[in-house]
């Protein structure tokens, strides 16, 4: 979960103290029981902008792969057996840096599977050298 930012009025008290009552930063601080660097950042933030009020917190991020890669990728998915980070490298050779949770989300929106590796010795039928029990 995420913190909720001061009140502007905690924010205005704040830098009323320190710029009209002539408080240090540190000592607004103190007073209103907040971090120094909170009263020193709150102090800037109305010098430059002219008000106390934050920022934007947090916010929704665009998706790397969208547009004609989203398309691409989407026939690419059911053409044959992929990895995630041969899509990643497929991708890239197609323009777009990729990372591999970017590849591993879109996949799993899609509801598909991947394998991890292209092959492994467990998932294959080994020949034994003899045949066993025999008595020869």
């Amino acid at each position: 979960m995420m913190a909720r930012p001061y009140s502007d009025d905690l924010r205005e008290r704040v830098v009323a103290a320190v710029l009209e009552s002539g408080l240090s930063c540190h000592r607004a601080a103190t007073q209103f029981d907040i971090a120094v660097s909170t009263a020193v950042n709150w102090v800037r933030r109305f010098r430059e902008t002219g008000a106390v009020t934050p920022g934007r917190i947090g916010g929704h991020r665009p998706r790397t792969i969208r547009g004609e890669h989203e398309t691409w990728l989407c026939a690419r998915l059911g053409e044959r057996a992929f990895t995630l980070r041969g899509l990643v490298a497929e991708l890239a050779e197609r323009g777009l840096e990729a990372d591999y949770w970017a590849v591993w989300t879109f996949v799993h929106e899609h509801g598909l599977t991947h394998k991890k590796r292209h092959w492994s010795l467990l998932s294959r039928a080994v020949p034994m050298s003899g045949a066993a029990g025999s008595s020869g």
